[in-house]
């Protein structure tokens, strides 16, 4: 047993991350029979209102045997209707299926699990939710989104449909890991899925978060996979029934987290395969399996979410391949969207009346005939103005590319210019400096949203002007007309570098300036020089102009700067949706690191980063390409 002594140590110090990141799928664990308490709305659409509860209570069956396919056995806890003594009401329901990684048993008391399993379940629904395969009681070992999981996510929900208290429709729902389940579990097609209701779901998991503009994610997977591994070494709970297949399955854990979760960052970090884009993620990327997609989608997202890049993106394919579907972008990060925290300042009701009102019309089909004039395909929060807009789609007619060049030099503390007419020459050396990024808005975004728990007041998340002295800015005049901005962002900047190894990275942010001087960091973006190879076929223009770049980030694709060059590098800076007020400045940051969400590879490290000018105006017309309102 000593060669398992380290990763025994390692899994105890993971599971107190469990205490600290709880999610949403907590709150379908156990129930028992209570008084519903009132829930606010703030300005719910006026033309509907949550139906009263049917029932008086819930009550829970604890781990039911979900057989897979090729034998392995998953474990779920049904939370069905109970009548004022406590005792299941007989019956058959429609089932909401949650699958989670996070161990339903070690998450049960988590008070941020946003939507009660209550509040659907006394209105008529049975709530299952799933630990995966690898995870909390059920065996196996854990591949995160792997082929196999996404497998299971189809028979279990085959399983639902066709059990005694289920009347054969069903739906999904819960964020994140369980937003992307539902995702894959919709892909198969599966009988009797009526709806699923994702929040903050990944597309391409890659360029969304492993490895933001080629640069490992150090801050957020490491305790992401900390988490998972934690919570799968806590004793299963079935181990009080079925001692036997309680240590069976926590043996297939122990080897789950030795041969999947525990190599995975040090071989990105070694350069190895996980370090490119390519098959791995390919398979693990929703973005692969949406066109499959044909039930209706409630999609949430946040502006300042892991998946900020990725949701609008499922939105974007779904409304084109004529699914129903509407999604909501708040000012969120992650644990905000998953809790469903200020939901219902979007209009539409809080998370448990939102998700009742789209279950009962596409599940249960009951009419709603003002659910489309209610709720328009897009609903998002405007920062800047700090109001809440609709439109019909996430890019389309109403906006067109803006370009505002860099002018003239920028060092530390002295900005260049950001214009739309003719732009000086000059330069722009970054400094490497690696704090760079650790007091913004950047880390709260990258650990999940953990710091923005703290009830102390935290300047790095309101004002970024501390940041910028790290690296170099480029400002424009203030604005006489208030500038909207709505989608995903693309900068071009003419770049070179003082490193051996002809390599580093651009960290950019894109930012509103006050007229008293204080920063708002509006969002990011990443791009490591050697990984510039541009993928035009893949990128996203608007009027002949780039807005989204693609890059491959395969190893073949790797070129280092020549000594001496001077390259155009396109940095995608992640989408959002804000209003730059007249007086204003609009500005674009650039540094050389953002720490703690992204580190260099050992390669990189040992080829060395030098420093970074950023070239302006004449032959290197460094760019900030915008999609505006018109």
């Amino acid at each position: 047993m000593r060669p398992l002594r380290p990763l025994l140590a390692l899994a105890a110090a993971c599971t107190v991350v469990v205490t600290i990141l709880p999610t949403a799928e907590a709150a379908s664990a156990v129930r028992s029979v209570r008084t519903e308490q009132p829930t606010a709305s703030h300005h719910r659409s006026q033309a509907w209102s949550p139906r009263p509860a049917q029932y008086p209570g819930t009550v829970v069956r604890r781990d039911l045997a979900i057989p897979m396919s090729d034998g392995v056995v998953l474990r779920g806890d049904l939370v069905l209707p109970a009548d004022a003594s406590g005792t299941a009401v007989e019956g058959r329901f429609p089932v909401i299926v949650t699958i989670t990684a996070y161990n339903k048993t070690v998450l049960a008391s988590s008070p941020l699990g946003g939507g009660s399993a209550d509040y659907l379940v006394r209105r008529g629904y049975a709530q299952l939710t799933v630990d995966a395969r690898g995870t909390g009681s059920s065996a196996g070992q854990w591949g995160a989104f792997s082929a196999r999981e996404g497998q299971d996510a189809v028979e279990i929900m085959r399983w639902a449909h066709r059990q005694p208290w289920s009347d054969g429709r069903t739906g999904m729902s819960g964020p994140s890991y369980m937003g992307i389940s539902q995702i894959f579990a919709a892909a198969g097609r599966p009988p009797g899925l009526k709806a699923i209701f994702p929040q903050v779901p990944g597309a391409d998991v890659y360029r969304d978060i492993v490895a933001s503009g080629g640069q490992v994610d150090a801050s957020f997977m490491p305790l992401w996979l900390g988490l998972v591994t934690g919570a799968g070494v806590v004793p299963p709970a079935v181990t009080a029934t079925d001692p036997q297949a309680g240590l069976s399955t926590f043996a297939d854990h122990l080897l789950g987290a030795a041969g999947f979760t525990l190599p995975l960052i040090p071989e990105a970090l070694l350069s190895g395969e996980q370090a490119y884009d390519g098959p791995f993620y390919a398979e693990r990327s929703p973005i692969n399996v949406i066109d499959r997609v044909r039930v209706p989608t409630l999609l949430i997202s946040g502006e300042y979410d892991l998946f900020q890049r990725g949701t609008p993106l499922l939105f974007e394919r779904l409304q084109a391949n004529g699914v129903p579907t509407k999604l909501i972008i708040g000012p969120w990060d992650h644990l905000q969207a998953s809790a469903g925290t200020g939901l219902a300042d979007a209009g539409h009701g809080t998370l448990s009346e939102l998700q009742l009102r789209w279950f009962d019309h596409w599940v249960q089909g009951r009419p709603d005939p003002t659910l489309d004039d209610d709720i328009a395909p897009l609903t998002y929060y405007e920062q800047g103005s700090g109001r809440w807009r609709t439109a019909p789609d996430w890019i389309g007619r109403r906006q067109r590319a803006t370009t505002f060049r860099l002018s003239g030099s920028a060092t530390p503390g002295t900005p260049g210019g950001l214009t739309t007419s003719s732009a000086d020459t000059g330069t722009a050396a970054i400094p490497p400096i690696p704090a760079a990024g650790l007091c913004t808005r950047s880390t709260n975004q990258w650990t999940a949203g953990i710091p923005n728990q703290s009830p102390f007041p935290n300047p790095c998340l309101s004002d970024n002007r501390l940041n910028d002295l790290a690296g170099v800015t480029f400002d424009t005049a203030p604005l006489k007309r208030a500038v909207s901005i709505q989608g995903p962002i693309n900068a071009r900047l003419y770049t070179s570098v003082t490193s051996l190894g002809g390599d580093g990275m651009l960290s950019v942010a894109v930012e509103d300036v006050a007229p008293d001087g204080s920063v708002s960091r509006l969002t990011g973006g990443w791009q490591v020089l050697s990984f510039r190879a541009l993928d035009r076929a893949r990128s996203r223009y608007l009027g002949g102009r780039l807005i989204q770049a693609f890059h491959p980030f395969t190893a073949a694709s790797k070129q280092a700067v020549p000594s001496g060059a001077i390259v155009p590098v396109d940095v995608e800076v992640f989408p959002t949706a804000a209003r730059i007020a007249p007086g204003h400045r609009l500005r674009i940051a650039v540094q050389a690191y953002d720490t703690p969400h992204l580190v260099p590879t050992l390669s990189d490290l040992v080829n060395g980063l030098g420093v970074m000018t950023v070239h302006t105006g004449g032959d290197t017309p460094s760019v900030l390409t915008v999609p505006t309102l018109r």
